[in-house]
């Protein structure tokens, strides 16, 4: 029955599908929002948001979330706590199912976002937000002449080391390698700062401190000699993977599986459209993907409209800004 039809579901419940959530709310579609079991994205492992406009003081990464949460609830959208199976874009409505139920909707916003690479030791898992951080950008500022590491040897490594210079008194860029995969000028770059020191051969086996990161226990790739590093701050840039795993078929991916645009927000399946980190290799900020979700959310009402699909729907003449 049509008015089992939603008018648009948003699969994820980070910046991006908040933010999405938030401005099909206002434009009265009525969104579903498919938040995951473990909702919020990545800033729910954040400890403090210092670069998110409108918070002077910094906002704790739970409680960004949880405030674009409300905000998202207030205007109208209905959230549901629940892992997407899988979406079916063959035949319309589309079909999503998650969380033991099956839902029919005509367009669907995926921003789903992309997962942090760790090594999966206890250690490192029980300091994240400690001062175990996967994003130089977010995190950086908070290591002000501190010795930290990072773990890593591709150009997002050395990018990241160099960052870190800027506020850390001494990076120690630890690789299992005797050999970076880094492209020459980043190798250059990294080698020739004089706050930068490589460990080679080595990986961490052991994160040290118990409410905070004070070193690394690492071992030796070719002897298995252990030793320890004393550092206040631990970053890994290991790579990060979309979560995309439920999209193959669905949607078009790249080689490294984070979904293709075709415009701005636009797959190459009409009626679904992307936002957020699981499309962006590049920035990875809450702010650029709360950015992305705006676009999709836009993007989905137009789309709506012309198609003569959105029950109830009101035409938004103003989007506030």
């Amino acid at each position: 029955m049509a008015q089992d039809i939603r008018n648009v579901i948003i699969i994820g419940s980070g910046p991006a599908g908040l933010t999405a959530a938030v401005y099909t709310a206002r434009a009265e579609l009525k969104p579903l929002v498919l938040a995951g079991a473990s909702p919020g994205g990545q800033l729910m492992l954040t400890s403090e948001v210092e670069n998110f406009p409108g918070f002077p003081k910094g906002v704790q990464g739970p409680e960004l979330m949880q405030l674009m949460r409300e905000q998202a609830v207030r205007f109208g959208a209905e959230v549901m706590d629940v892992n997407v199976e899988s979406i079916d874009t063959e035949k319309r409505p589309f079909t999503v199912k998650a969380g033991g139920s099956t839902f029919k909707t005509h367009s669907i916003i995926i921003a789903t976002g992309a997962s942090a690479r760790w090594l999966d030791i206890p250690s490192e898992q029980k300091l994240i937000g400690s001062g175990v951080s996967s994003c130089a950008t977010c995190d950086g500022f908070f290591f002000k002449n501190k010795e930290i590491a990072v773990i890593g040897g591709g150009d997002s490594a050395m990018e990241e080391a160099l960052f870190l210079t800027k506020f850390a008194s001494k990076v120690t860029i630890i690789h299992r390698r005797d050999t970076l995969r880094a492209s020459k000028i980043m190798q250059e770059r990294t080698k020739k700062h004089p706050k930068i020191e490589f460990i080679w051969n080595a990986q961490v086996v052991e994160v040290l401190g118990e409410n905070k990161v004070e070193g690394v226990r690492l071992e030796d790739t070719q002897t298995k000699e252990k030793s320890e590093l004393k550092i206040e701050g631990l970053f890994l840039a290991i790579g990060h993977k979309p979560n995309t795993s439920f999209l193959e078929g669905q949607v078009e991916l790249d080689k490294k599986g984070y979904v293709k645009v075709e415009n701005q927000t636009l797959t190459n399946t009409e009626g679904v459209f992307v936002a957020g980190d699981v499309q962006d290799i590049r920035y990875r900020q809450a702010i650029t993907a709360a950015g992305l979700g705006s676009m999709a959310a836009i993007d989905v009402e137009k789309w709506l409209e012309e198609k003569g699909l959105a029950a109830d729907h009101k035409p938004t003449e103003s989007y506030g800004r």
